[in-house]
């Protein structure tokens, strides 16, 4: 069976930047992901956290098959077989329990997990399940880029998209260590763009992470 981290390369590698998507409206989810690939970002995101998240993600996997959709804020089976029935590629989550272990472990081909993961115990624990593909969160709360950075040495097979209050100039300084694949942010559609529906700022920001 395919790995967790071949699955995550093959989905993520050669993605620079993967915004955090909050989507209020579900009519949003469509510009929103051609606006992103006009950028040049072919990767998203979208946080369960709002009634809309579900069905942006389902238009996005039945439209738009130029871009790789994955939710977030995945915290339980439900979650994660919800993600799945409405075609994401990957889920992410903040942290990694027993139970959403087991449940990722079975569907690691259909929707690989990318778990988060704040300290080196958790990086371990994490491992220890199979996971070498993690998400490094609250990425700056937690001790920013040179943090992650000395985890390299002692956990050599781990790498890391690191997200949580990462600024557009804080991104290269992740960019640039051995241990990162991608960086999360939510700069890349702030809500005065959205709310605006401003698809051509939205585009613009875009490209400029694209560009790391």
């Amino acid at each position: 069976m395919t790995s967790q981290a071949e699955r995550i390369d093959e989905l993520l590698s050669s993605v620079p930047v993967m915004p955090v998507l909050v989507i209020e409206d579900e009519a949003d989810a469509l510009p929103l992901a051609d606006a992103l690939v006009a950028g040049g970002i072919h990767a998203v995101e979208i946080t369960l956290r709002t009634p809309a998240a579900l069905p942006a993600v389902k238009a996005i996997a039945t439209e738009r098959k130029d871009i790789i959709i994955g939710t977030g804020t995945v915290l339980t089976e439900k979650d994660l077989m919800n993600s799945i029935d409405a075609g994401a590629q990957f889920c992410v989550s903040p942290g990694l329990t027993t139970i959403l272990a087991t449940a990722a472990g079975q569907h690691m081909d259909r929707c690989p997990l990318l778990p988060g993961v704040a300290t080196a115990s958790e990086a371990m624990r994490a491992e220890e399940a199979g996971f070498e593909r993690l998400k490094f969160f609250p990425a700056e709360p937690a001790g920013g880029a040179p943090y992650l950075a000395s985890l390299a040495g002692p956990l050599p097979r781990l790498k890391f998209c690191p997200t949580g209050s990462i600024t557009p100039d804080k991104a290269p300084a992740y960019k640039k260590l051995k241990n990162v694949f991608t960086v999360g942010g939510s700069w890349l559609t702030p809500k005065d763009l959205l709310k605006a529906k401003d698809w051509a700022g939205v585009e613009a920001l875009a490209r400029e992470a694209a560009a790391l």
